[in-house]
């Protein structure tokens, strides 16, 4: 049973604070005053959704992973195959994506339990390259290297049809985009998040307290593939599309840089992140198209030289300088 001061604190990371609300008012507010950036706002909003639900076990679960593009992969597949053999009727599209990729996330989580994280790291590659290699020999069923076309989707609950400019998808990815952060938010703000906290700190003393670690790594682990599997899905659903490229190692690999960026942890760190990558790539793949991955790396490289701590305070304090002379004015 939890103590007071447990339950205090619980309720007090629960609240919604106001910058958080602001948060949400400015995504709400790009639908009429952005329509023109959907398109790029819609991938944005699928990467963070990936984003979190990576943060979900590497940053309060402490799971290292470098194939969590499996079950985003899983996900898109899911929906894709879905929406051609089934029904192409979005909502239970997403579902689709979120128990497959789920029971992928159950079935090899008990891979992922055993060792540490170096064999967490090549247990959890190996799941993506196996994936990997399984969709693109099975060409008849996923399209193999051509793509798995034909995705077509019926209007969102029968009224609302996507659109050439994203305008109904940017839409449709918020608001699932939101529904799900509330979940993970709720997750790590009840007493399982608190004792997924303990575990990623100590293992040896969260068991001895009587943590059941395995079942609580293993729900948080199906958990965070479910959410990647969701986000996978609505890239096959808004692109009407899926290519081998959902189940490339970059996917993995842009996933850990956008928590580089952003922080682990607190589940704003991947939408952050996922903001600041998008938009690194926009501004520098149009300045320098050749080169725009070495000016990532070096500034990826000079985050972590530097410390996000320190660009955050240098940040706040040029902004509270500005503020005292403008008040001054």
């Amino acid at each position: 049973m939890p103590s007071k001061a447990a339950v205090s604190r619980l309720s007090t990371l629960g609240r919604w604070r106001l910058p958080e609300i602001l948060f949400w008012l400015a995504a709400a507010a790009s639908v009429p005053l952005l329509t023109e950036y959907h398109l790029v706002l819609t991938e944005i909003a699928i990467i963070a959704l990936f984003a979190v639900s990576l943060d979900l076990i590497l940053g309060y679960a402490g799971i290292a992973s470098l194939g969590h593009a499996a079950f985003f992969g899983a996900g898109a597949y899911a929906a894709g195959l879905f929406a051609i053999h089934v029904t192409n009727d979005p909502l239970l599209g997403l579902f689709a994506g979120a128990i497959v990729a789920a029971f992928l996330g159950f079935a090899t989580s008990f891979l992922v339990l055993r060792g540490a994280d170096l064999t967490r790291l090549m247990v959890t590659l190996g799941v993506a390259l196996v994936l990997g290699e399984i969709a693109n020999k099975a060409g008849k069923i996923t399209g193999g290297a051509d793509g798995l076309q034909g995705v077509f989707m019926a209007p969102i609950l029968g009224r609302f049809e996507f659109d050439l400019f994203g305008h109904v998808g940017y839409v449709y990815c918020l608001v699932v985009f939101f529904l799900l952060f509330v979940v993970a938010r709720r997750i790590v703000v009840s007493p399982f998040g608190l004792s997924l906290l303990a575990i990623r700190d100590n293992p040896l003393r969260a068991r001895a307290i009587g943590i059941p670690v395995n079942n609580r790594l293993t729900a948080i682990y199906t958990i965070s593939a479910a959410i990647a599997g969701v986000a996978g899905a609505l890239l096959a659903q808004t692109a009407q599309f899926v290519s081998l490229d959902v189940l490339a190692f970059h996917r993995s690999a842009d996933a850990l840089l956008m928590l580089v960026i952003g922080g682990t942890g607190y589940l704003y760190g991947g939408i952050i992140g996922a903001v600041a990558f998008k938009v690194l790539q926009e501004i520098l793949s149009v300045w320098t198209p050749q080169y725009w991955t070495f000016w990532i790396g070096a500034i990826l490289v000079a985050i972590v030289l530097i410390g996000r701590q320190r660009i955050g305070n240098g940040v706040m304090g040029v902004w509270s300088r500005l503020l005292g002379k403008g008040g001054a004015a």
